[in-house]
């Protein structure tokens, strides 16, 4: 029961596609990112709750989510357009998951939600501040004690109405274990390789995707050399990082992490209701810091 248990939570985490592969059940975090050539700089608080609940069938289960995000971007560089409104954003999101054993290794699961993300200068929600996500999975999971190498293949589609595309995005991750003390994990949104140095202390080397999107509640103007003029309508970044990362467990199931690394793609920009980019406020890559505490299987 407890490799069905575990291979449901990794599901549901594993769907949130803009943090890591993990099997939390909670997670309290801070990453703070200062843009290289800028005296600007991102910081953001991010936790989240799952909360799996057993169905009346073996292996079944359904999981209710929330998660919470607040992401504060200090503008200190010249840019077209007012910042007064574009320093603080946050996200509130709640899903769904259900999950399924299917014969031998192989089980199915769904996710779908909701999620709201803006910078509520209106102090309400707009039809814009909306977004919907769903997912469908097949998992071989062989993450069992009988297994001499744990291995689990997770292939899958996703669909956000964030992500500006009228097509589901395919998912592939590949995770192996095959040293007692080294495993690794291939695919999307994250790819390490991990030593396991004692019970005590994991370290890990890493390359991830992260980011955030959010909705403007009201126009930006953007005022170009020319004199010409475009409205935002809403923000993005998008980072594809690498770099290492230490793991103390307090047990079994509780430890803090840090992580420290460099980005390869860095890009913040603000965007039109047709997702075309209308400024780019940084694109040089940057060091970044994250860490934090979770509770996981």
């Amino acid at each position: 029961m407890r490799k069905h248990f575990s291979a449901c939570i990794f599901f549901l985490c594993f769907t949130n596609i803009i943090l890591a592969q993990t099997t939390d059940l909670a997670r309290m975090e801070y990453t703070y990112i200062p843009q290289a050539k800028s005296d600007n700089s991102v910081s953001r608080f991010r936790t989240f709750f799952n909360f799996p609940i057993e169905m009346g069938w073996e292996g079944s289960y359904l999981v209710p989510g929330i998660e919470y995000r607040n992401l504060d971007l200090d503008f200190e560089d010249p840019v077209p357009f007012s910042t007064e409104n574009l320093e603080k954003f946050q996200m509130f999101r709640i899903s769904l998951a259900y999950t399924f054993k299917l014969k031998k290794d192989w089980r199915f699961g769904a996710k779908t939600g909701f999620e709201i993300a803006s910078n509520f200068e209106k102090r309400d929600v707009q039809g814009g501040d909306l977004r919907f996500t769903g997912a469908a999975y097949l998992i071989k999971d062989r993450t069992g004690d009988q297994y001499e190498k744990p291995q689990r293949l997770i292939i899958g589609l996703q669909y956000s109405t964030n992500a500006g595309r009228p097509f589901p995005i395919p998912i592939i991750n590949y995770y192996k274990k095959f040293h007692p003390k080294w495993s690794f994990s291939i695919g999307s949104p994250k790819t390490n390789l991990k030593y396991n140095l004692n019970t005590k202390n994991t370290f890990q080397g890493f390359l991830t995707l992260d980011g955030f999107f959010s909705n403007i509640q009201n126009d930006l103007l953007v005022s170009y050399p020319d004199n010409s003029t475009a409205v935002g309508d809403n923000i993005s970044m998008t980072l594809v990082l690498g770099g290492i990362g230490y793991e103390y467990y307090f047990t079994k199931h509780l430890l803090m992490y840090a992580y420290g690394g460099r980005t390869f793609f860095n890009e913040i920009r603000i965007r039109d209701t047709d997702r075309n980019s209308l400024y780019k406020i940084n694109e040089e890559n940057t060091f970044y810091l994250r860490g934090g505490i979770k509770f996981k299987i």
